[in-house]
Order: structure tokens, then C-alpha cells, then sequence
């Protein structure tokens, strides 16, 4: 921060109720009254006539002896602008900054203190000091442009806003390679001195100090460039609106009705302050998707609804765009706390009602690019990864939800009933999410738990959560029924049908081990047939041997063993018929194997 010092004499002001007097040994001619300090002067002892061409006019006669009384209720600063100017015009030591800087020079020219009046008068020296020192600076001209606020007619006529503006603007675009001034950047973790280049978003925490329409004219200036990359702006946006607008998750939750009641005017001033900020800031986000990130989208929807009054516009707007980008959103982004109470006078913990409306708004713009809401329509691999994402944060978000001991069992059924067939391949997170529901509220009745259930999918549930489900003292009867049987039919549909198992022996080569035990166990029912007291008929028997020719290659198979196709021929009756050559030598080795041992 620079500095100008002004004139050499000791401050000789001093005062005494409610008057400023000079210690002089000149008696006092000319009182200024400035709102309600008096000032004892001097017309001609001390230059202060001279200097100031207003005060000159309106002492028509200044060598007249009597008493003058002016009074300058008027003058841009109040009295101490006005005390500035009267001790440089006596000499007295002054210094000047950024900080009363906008006062010193609108009172000087309220006085008309320029140089056609007096040569080396005081507009010359803060114009210099202006031109010089504040717009060369950073700091400097951030704290000069936001002393303006208390006179913004004033430094808007006198070219000051303007100026300012511009000197920021231009720093603003200056590469990062070349700001060599100091700024405030408090991020955590960031410590200037490990970094010898600036970030690139150095600039956004300076100018999150100004008024709303300081803030929005330099970001609107900066854009009009096209040479910052839209997520900056946004950067500058999300920067201001933290140094502003009230953190909803941290702000005492109370009914509406209560809080208009003890509102007072200051707390109906800063609300319609905030207002303003929030619809201010959604207006200049930059169209480009990813320009903001949709955390703060919807951190700023759930603002405008705890603030209340804001404009229909500025909420559908945030919809719009939170909607637009619901995929990149987490399960904390959701996590946005109630401030309305429910049906039952008891207070949510989470606004689900928010979510709802911008799941609702994403669904209509997914179903407009969708070309079907069916697995075999909907072949766009982009919307499908899309609304498989959305799928796994809501239903991730249920899960916290379902915690909260005041949240209606419909209110979650619905959100969860929102979401179409397709955007859920599995339902496991729903099955959780039930299941933390029903443990949390243990009171549900009976008909509740059907309703709960009744989103869930038997099918599309993994075989270890089936498992833990079926097993759950939760669940209601019918869904455990309901679970049972697709238990059952998910293990008939693995179990291997005959037809499977005749094309399996088609594919799989026979061993001799097994050809020759087929033989021998072919033998052995020859055996039996012929000393069974009843007559077996011929038909049966061969149905017979078809079967066990069917069973005992499977049974081989089960064992690790292989079939050779190749050492038989199928029949046309589906049966195979073996070389009988071949089979008798394999058969009699095995009998010589057998006596020898």
C-alpha cells in the first residue's frame, strides 16, 4: 500500500465540544459548520480563502472583519474530507492512501481547490498521486474502488469507478508470468513462497471484497476479452459467493413462521442483500458446461430456497443447470440440509425435495435425447453411462437418507420410483438402502414394509446380497418368498440339462479307460438280466443300456476324465457303436493284467 505525505507542520487542531479549532494566535473569522462539528477559521491569516474558490464565492467581501458563518452540509467525505482539505490548506502534515483518497479529492473538488485558483493546489497533487501510485498498484486500486461505495455518484462522475475498473481489468489479463505484485490467496495448503509462478485464479479473492456491481462490471469486462477460459470466471464466482452468501449448512434451522415474526430490519436488509448477490452471480455464469462445478450449483439452488423471494427465473435457471451436469454430482453435493419443516412438525435433515426436482429435470432432458426408454431402444452408450451414473449417486444417497428417523417412508420410495427401469443394471444399492431404512425404523408397519419392498427387483440382485436377503428377519414374508424363488430358479438353470450333455460327449474325446469300463459295466448288465427271476423286455433293456451309455461318460466327465469320439461311430438311434476288434484286444489285456497280478 502507498503512501503521500503532505505539508510539514505539527496537527494544531484540537476540540472542544463538538467545535475544531486551529491554535492561533489570530482570532478566529470564518466558522464552517459541516453536519455537526463547527470549524473556527481563518479567512486571510492562513491560505484556506485562497485555495478554495467556493469558499471565495461565498465570502462576498473577504476583507470584511465580522464574523463568517458557512455552512457545507453538502461536501462529499462529511467533515473529515472537509478537515483534509483545511490542513493542507494550513500546512499541516496529512498523509494520503487508497483509503481516503475518494473522499479528499471529491471534497477538493466540491471546493474547487484546482489550479486555476491557486498554483500547486490540492487536485493536482491527488490527481498525481492517483495516476501514479493507485491505478500502478493491485491492492491499491481494489481498496480505492471499494471506498467508492459511499460515494459512487460522485466517483462515477469523476471518472474514479471507471479508471479503477480498468486498471484491475488489465492486471486481470496480465500473464501470470509477469505479476510480480502482491494479492491475497489464502487456499489451504498454498504457501506463496514453494510456488515462484502465481495461480492462475490469483486474482479472484481481491476482487471478492467489492460491492456486487463493482464485482459484476469487472468480471463482465474480463469476459468481454474472450481471454480467460470460462472455469476462471466461474472460479471468481464461486470465490465471491463463499465471501458473501450464508453457508446453508451451517445456518440455525428455524420454521418460517417463526423467523418473520422476529425478524428485524437489519436481518430483512441483509436478506434482500443476499438476494441480490445470489441472482447477480447466476446471472454471469458462463453458459459452457463445467464452467462451475454442480456442488455449487446446488449449494446455490438450496440457498435461494432457504433465502426465500428469489426469483422463479433464478431457480429454474440453477435446475437447468445442475441438471445438465446431476452425472459429475456426489453423494455429498446431495447433502444439502432442510430448512422447511415437515407435514408432522418435525424437521428433515436432508433436502430431498430439491433433489427430486433436479432428478426430475435431468430425466426430461435424458428422455429427450434418448431415443427409448427400453435396454433394446435405448442404444446410445453415453446416455445409458449416464443414467447408470445418475442411478448409482441416488441410490447411494437413499442410503444416507434413509438415516434420518423423521424421513417418510413415501418420500424415499418416490425419489427412488423416479428413475426409470434401465438407468439400475443391478439393485444391491437399493437393497441396502432398504435394508438401513427397516433397521432405522423399526415402528414401520406392515403395509409401509410391502410398499418399501416392492422397488425392489428379486432378480436383479447379486448372489451374495440374494443370500444375506434371504436371511434378512427385515424383509417382509412375501419378499422373502419372492427371493426363495428365484433362488430355486437360478439354481434349476444351472443345473445341466440331458441335451447338454449328449452335445458335451459329442465335443469331449473318449479314454480307453473309459471304453473299456463301459464295456465291463455293459457285461455286468448282460449278467444280471440273465439271472433276474422276471423276463426284462428287449425294449427295456435297451433303454437301458442307451441310458447308462448317456450317464456314465457324464459321470467320467465329472471325475476329469475325457471322451474320444474318434473310437466310435454314432448310430442313427443316438447310441454308439464301437469297433469290436479293437475293444476285444483292449478287453483282453486287461484280463492278462488281471492274472498276472
Amino acid at each position: 500500500m502507498k503512501f503521500m505525505k503532505l505539508g510539514t507542520k505539527p496537527d494544531t487542531f484540537y476540540t472542544e465540544e463538538a467545535t475544531r479549532t486551529v491554535i492561533s494566535d489570530a482570532p478566529s473569522d470564518l466558522v464552517i459548520q459541516v453536519n455537526n462539528i463547527r470549524y473556527l477559521l481563518h479567512k486571510l491569516q492562513f491560505p484556506l480563502l485562497p485555495k478554495c474558490g467556493l469558499l471565495q464565492r461565498l465570502c462576498s467581501d473577504p476583507e470584511d472583519s465580522d464574523s463568517v458563518t458557512i455552512e457545507l452540509h453538502d461536501i462529499p467525505g462529511g467533515e473529515d474530507a472537509f478537515e483534509l482539505c483545511a490542513k493542507f490548506c494550513y500546512g499541516i502534515t496529512i498523509n494520503l492512501s487508497a483509503h481516503n483518497f475518494v473522499p479528499a479529492f471529491c471534497a477538493a473538488k466540491f471546493l474547487r481547490m484546482a489550479e486555476s485558483v491557486e498554483k500547486g493546489n490540492f487536485i493536482l497533487k491527488l490527481e498525481s498521486f492517483f495516476h501514479s501510485c493507485i491505478l500502478e498498484g493491485w491492492k491499491d486500486s481494489i481498496v480505492t474502488l471499494k471506498t467508492t461505495n459511499k460515494l459512487s455518484e460522485w466517483s462515477e462522475n469523476l471518472g474514479i469507478i471507471r479508471r479503477c475498473i480498468d486498471s484491475i481489468v488489465e492486471k486481470i489479463l496480465t500473464p501470470i508470468s509477469k505479476v510480480s505484485w502482491s494479492y491475497t490467496y489464502t487456499r489451504p495448503g498454498y504457501t506463496q513462497k514453494r510456488h515462484q509462478i502465481a495461480p492462475k485464479d490469483w486474482w479472484t479473492e481481491d476482487i471478492s471484497e467489492l460491492d456486487i456491481e463493482l464485482f459484476r462490471c469487472i468480471v463482465t469486462a474480463v469476459r468481454s476479452t474472450y481471454m480467460l477460459p470460462p472455469q476462471l470466471i466461474g472460479e471468481a464466482l464461486h470465490v465471491y459467493a463463499c465471501r458473501w452468501l450464508p453457508d446453508i449448512t451451517k445456518t440455525k434451522t428455524t420454521s418460517t413462521e417463526s423467523s418473520s415474526g422476529s425478524q428485524t430490519q437489519t436481518d430483512a436488509i441483509s436478506v434482500g442483500k443476499n438476494r441480490r448477490i445470489l441472482e447477480t452471480i447466476v446471472s454471469m455464469i458462463p453458459s459452457d458446461r463445467g464452467s462451475v462445478s454442480v456442488g455449487f450449483l446446488l449449494r446455490l439452488l438450496g440457498t435461494a430456497i432457504y433465502l426465500g423471494g428469489v426469483s422463479p427465473v433464478t431457480k429454474t435457471e440453477l435446475r437447468r443447470r445442475a441438471s445438465i451436469q446431476f452425472e459429475e454430482a456426489t453423494v455429498g453435493d446431495l447433502l444439502l440440509p432442510s430448512h422447511s419443516p415437515s407435514d408432522n412438525h418435525h424437521q428433515y435433515i436432508y433436502d430431498i425435495d430439491l433433489v427430486m426436482t433436479v432428478l426430475e429435470s435431468y430425466l426430461v432432458l435424458w428422455r429427450r435425447q434418448s431415443p427409448g426408454t427400453t435396454p433394446a431402444e435405448s442404444n446410445n452408450q453415453f446416455l445409458m453411462s449416464s443414467i447408470r451414473k445418475v442411478a448409482k449417486i441416488i441410490d447411494s444417497y437413499l442410503q444416507v437418507v434413509a438415516r434420518d428417523i423423521n424421513m417418510p417412508v413415501m418420500k424415499l420410495v418416490s425419489l427412488a420410483e423416479t428413475l426409470p427401469a434401465i438407468a439400475r443394471g443391478k439393485h444391491d444399492d437399493l437393497y441396502k438402502f432398504i435394508n438401513i431404512y427397516l433397521k432405522e425404523h423399526p415402528e414401520l408397519s406392515k403395509t409401509e414394509r410391502k410398499r418399501l419392498c416392492r422397488i425392489l427387483d428379486c432378480q436383479k440382485l447379486s448372489p451374495e446380497v440374494r443370500a444375506h436377503a434371504v436371511k434378512n428377519e427385515r424383509l417382509p414374508l412375501r419378499t422373502v418368498v419372492q427371493l426363495l424363488f428365484f433362488e430355486q430358479e437360478s439354481g434349476s438353470r444351472a443345473a445341466p440339462q440331458p441335451q447338454e450333455l449328449v452335445s458335451r460327449r459329442k465335443k469331449t474325446p473318449f479314454t480307453e479307460h473309459d471304453i473299456s469300463k463301459l464295456k465291463l459295466d455293459l457285461s455286468s448288465l448282460e449278467r444280471v438280466k440273465g439271472t433276474r427271476k422276471t423276463t426284462i423286455p428287449e425294449t427295456s433293456l435297451k433303454r437301458s443300456e442307451k441310458k447308462l451309455q448317456l450317464v456314465e461318460p457324464e459321470r467320467n466327465l465329472e471325475r476329469g476324465g475325457t471322451i474320444n469320439v474318434t473310437e466310435g461311430v454314432e448310430s442313427e438311434k443316438g447310441q454308439f457303436d464301437f469297433p469290436k476288434k479293437k475293444v476285444k484286444q483292449r478287453t483282453s489285456k486287461l484280463e492278462h493284467k488281471g492274472r498276472d497280478r
